[in-house]
């Protein structure tokens, strides 16, 4: 790739970024803040967004069309739902001219991947695969920070057609944002996420709804405190994108939810029982696998309050 082969010292001169909210407009302040970006080009499905984007300083210009964005561009990320990609990879494919690299940060990869494989067709191997660990429960072009990816992981799913420049190029950028690059294969990744944090979001959407479908909701949300808080808040986040994150990881998601349904069975069986020494076994377990998970990450990054995916 010429000129990102060592990309150490690397500027881009046009980012194209189909998606300005939280994680794409994020993406694009940490690297004008870098200064590692000259240009940054928006394209979204809101032109109000978009406009607000601009006004904020995130993109500096507003692509006419899907060309316009791709033509010119050293890198492309896709930040928009994981179940828009492959329509996103299917306009940008035709204009992909050799020397782009195309990355995205949906919160699954293997389907993302299979999509990539059946659109990319020869221009596959410019198309690298990534997910930053970052979010917050606000969404759209107000909620970017230039520092979200601060000590937070990238984690990228390489493909085998990938050149080594290239993947490099996609983490260099992520580095300018403040990440910590890891890597996993495509499938490792969507079990890992199906289990600390596609379920946790199920479940907490299921308990709220829970709660506010119950004829006496009101009442009961007048008495959750900090417990309930801290417990739901991911329930806050977009719906949309989380209905489309379960669908697309379903089969490591079915069968993270059949364990944890096997758990509280157990734990009913436990209660049914008057079984105190079972229950306390399992909670003593939980809270002390937490402390150390809690001291490993306080240890290894300063994690931002709200930060979490």
């Amino acid at each position: 790739m010429g000129n990102n082969s060592n990309p150490a010292s690397h500027v881009f001169k046009r980012i194209a970024i189909f998606g300005v909210g939280l994680i794409g407009g994020s993406f694009a302040l940490a690297l004008k803040k870098a200064g590692t970006v000259q240009q940054v080009v928006g394209v979204g499905r809101s032109l109000a967004s978009l406009q607000r984007a601009q006004e904020l300083g995130i993109i500096d210009q507003i692509a006419t069309s899907v060309e316009d964005a791709v033509r010119g561009a050293d890198l492309i990320l896709i930040a928009a739902p994981v179940a828009q990609t492959a329509t996103i990879l299917s306009a940008i494919q035709p204009y992909l001219q050799a020397g782009t690299v195309v990355t995205d940060a949906g919160s699954t990869k293997a389907d993302v991947v299979a999509a990539a494989q059946q659109i990319m067709g020869e221009k596959l191997a410019q198309f690298v695969p990534a997910h930053p660990i970052a979010g917050r429960e606000l969404n759209g072009p107000e909620a970017a920070l230039s520092d979200l990816y601060v000590g937070k992981k990238v984690v990228i799913t390489r493909l085998p057609e990938n050149s080594v420049e290239d993947v490099n190029l996609v983490a260099y950028a992520w580095q300018q944002c403040g990440a910590i690059i890891h890597h996993l294969s495509p499938a490792e990744h969507d079990g890992v996420f199906a289990s600390v944090s596609h379920l946790p979001h199920l479940l907490a959407y299921a308990l709220v709804d829970d709660i506010a479908r119950k004829p006496h909701a009101e009442r009961l949300f007048q008495y959750a405190a900090s417990g309930f808080r801290d417990f739901t808040r991911i329930a806050g986040s977009s719906p949309e994108m989380w209905r489309d994150i379960s669908l697309a990881n379903r089969d490591a998601m079915l069968q993270e939810l059949d364990s944890y349904t096997a758990q509280l069975a157990r734990l009913r069986a436990h209660l049914q029982a008057d079984d105190g020494a079972a229950i306390e076994a399992i909670y003593t377990n939980a809270q002390l696998a937490r402390h150390n998970w809690i001291t490993a990450i306080e240890s290894a990054e300063k994690q931002r309050k709200d930060g979490g995916d």
